[in-house]
């Protein structure tokens, strides 16, 4: 992996991290600019996201129309879409099966509603997770058959639940698998199997969430209804499919999968749906997550997933599904404040762990390829945001463990350029798991007590590899300079047509050279409120400045203590909105010490 140029000289910064420019060509950046008539900034950061001339109007203004792919482009679709609609006309009985995230919640209920419209009930499982765990079970799917359902659907789950789909198969219930995660050569036994990540899928559409390819579910079997006369026969108008376009951008955006390509129209156009706040259950989580603006991929991610999440990780498993497919504006109302107070229970939860895995890591120090905490007593529903935060601390991939009665569940969190997915499969091929799955940058576990060290040593190795493979140094990709007077409203304006950003998009960062930090405080538990100026004075302006969980790194310490010295200061613009008023601040997410 061959670096960038060092931005402003930042071999280090105080995040332990290089500074990159983003853009490899300034040309092209200019030609973007003045094609398409916008700032000279706008077309660098368009350039430095790998948009070319002749994409450029398509990535702007992303639609449907442009973007969506044929469903019949992927393995089993057809086949799942005429299961289903022989299962309509037929007035069987149809389950969903969900994971407990807000991909698999969304995922269900964007099946549930469309069942709705067309007069069929369809039940939604979602598994306890401390109870069942991860994936079908074949306890839970027998019951199901019990009921009378003859067709299960699983969603952003199921890929690899080769047992458990197995006894289905037995016991004559028909499983139809739509995931996402990374797929072994075999396949498990189903009716279907509608994933872009199988290995023999060249739809070329691996970016997708759970959500996008159930929505794309949708819209076959919606075509096939069509086709075969079924809403004609049934007096029923055809659904406007794109009303549930808000889930999928929820879905989306909270499994952090690339917003690139089909994503980037689905989460723009899901945004717009969104604001129009036609989903009651996302109305009522939007005002207890208190959002009075027009929601981005900002709210979907950082305000109502966490709350949508947070009935899986410390609550009750169903209850996000339940919200997101609820009508009655009383009763979403008291669905969301539930989940509000489960989101509060979880981060009281979620910062014990991570106390106590940072202690760990600290203790034991990091391996070469990968950073591991475990321990009894652990709350396998924050284990995941724990691994997240170790691996944004100490730069690696990171696996956290909770452990009870001699099995550990296990979450994983990686760097850009190591597979985590791919890592933790060819583990469960060396028969190292009891299951396990995920994708590049996230992945899932079950282990054996007594198999943990051989696994992370395995995981180790394999990592560390990887990372010696690639080169690997942490890196913040820079887009530009800025002097604190440039951060303008206007600018603001002009950078939201890039929107929405994401992973694949990043929102734009840039760097404030040699600015001098005033009036810095710590602000809550850990995050420092300061001013940023021109250290050259002479009318450069002053810059709002926040600094979240600073306190956790080397940065805090810096902002609140620079006795007088500059500081190159690295982060994104946001627009703060307080007492009626619009005014920009910068969200600091790195400094460096200014070279003498």
């Amino acid at each position: 992996m061959t670096p960038r140029g060092c931005f402003l000289g930042v071999e280090r910064s105080l995040t332990g991290k290089r500074w990159e420019e983003r853009l490899a060509d300034s040309r092209l950046g200019l030609a973007l600019s003045q094609q398409l008539g916008l700032p000279e900034v706008v077309g660098r950061i368009l350039a430095a996201r790998g948009v070319q001339p002749e994409d450029a109007e398509r990535f702007l203004n992303p639609t449907l129309r442009d973007y969506l792919p044929d469903p019949s482009a992927f393995m089993d679709m057809d086949r799942a879409a005429a299961r289903l609609s022989q299962a309509v006309e037929a007035g069987e009985k149809i389950a969903v099966f969900g994971d407990y995230d807000v991909d698999g919640a969304t995922s269900s209920a964007v099946l549930a509603r469309f069942f709705a419209a067309l007069g069929v009930d369809l039940q939604i499982y979602i598994p306890d997770r401390m109870a069942e765990g991860y994936g079908p079970n074949a306890p839970a799917l027998m019951r199901l058959k019990a009921q009378g359902v003859s067709v299960v659907i699983t969603v952003d789950c199921g890929i690899t639940a080769f047992e458990p789909l197995g006894e289905a198969a037995k016991a004559g219930l028909e499983v139809i698998v739509v995931d996402h995660h990374a797929a072994e050569p075999r396949l498990p036994p189903a009716a279907a199997v509608v994933n872009p990540n199988r290995l023999d899928d060249t739809s070329n559409q691996g970016q997708l969430a759970a959500v996008g390819v159930a929505f794309l579910l949708v819209v076959a079997l919606n075509r096939t209804l069509r086709e075969a006369g079924w809403y004609a026969r049934s007096n029923r108008p055809e659904p406007d499919l794109r009303q549930w376009l808000d889930l999928v951008a929820l879905g989306t955006v909270c499994d952090v999968v690339p917003l690139t390509g089909v994503n980037r129209a689905l989460v723009a156009q899901g945004l717009k749906v969104m604001a129009a706040r036609g989903n009651a259950g996302l109305a009522a989580l939007s005002d207890v997550s208190r959002i009075d603006e027009k929601p981005g991929t900002y709210h979907a991610g950082f305000l109502l997933g966490p709350r949508v999440n947070a009935g899986g990780r410390v609550g009750e498993s169903p209850l996000g599904a339940r919200l997101l497919t609820c009508d009655d504006a009383g009763e979403a109302a008291a669905l969301a404040a539930r989940l509000d107070s489960y989101n509060a229970e979880r981060k009281e939860i979620e910062l014990q762990v991570l106390d106590q895995a940072i202690r760990q890591v600290e203790h034991s120090g990091p391996g070469a390829g990968l950073v591991v905490a475990a321990s009894e007593g652990w709350h396998a529903g924050v284990i995941g945001i724990v691994a997240s935060r170790l691996k944004e601390r100490f730069n690696k991939p990171a696996l956290v463990v909770a452990l009870e009665n001699g099995v550990g569940k296990g979450s994983a969190r990686s760097v850009p350029g190591v597979d985590l997915g791919a890592a933790v499969l060819a583990a469960r091929q060396e028969g190292l798991l009891v299951n396990g799955g995920g994708h590049p940058m996230a992945a899932g576990l079950t282990v054996a007590a007594e198999h943990l060290a051989e696994l992370t040593a395995f995981l180790d190795t394999r990592l560390a590899r990887r990372l010696a493979e690639i080169d690997y140094q942490p890196a913040l990709g820079i887009d530009g300079a800025l002097k604190p007077k440039a951060a303008t409203l206007e600018l603001l304006a002009q950078l939201e047509r890039c929107a929405p950003f994401g992973v694949g998009n990043t929102q734009p960062r840039f760097a404030l050279p040699a600015v001098k930090v005033a009036k810095a405080s710590v602000v809550g538990e850990n995050h420092v409120r300061c001013f940023l100026g021109d250290a050259q004075g002479a009318g450069g302006g002053s810059l709002k400045g926040i600094a979240f969980r600073a306190l956790d790194s080397d940065l805090g310490p810096a902002l609140l203590q620079t006795a007088g010295l500059p500081l190159h200061i690295a982060g994104r613009l946001q627009i703060d909105r307080w007492g009626g008023r619009e005014s920009v601040q910068f969200i600091i997410e790195d400094a460096a010490p200014v070279s003498t």
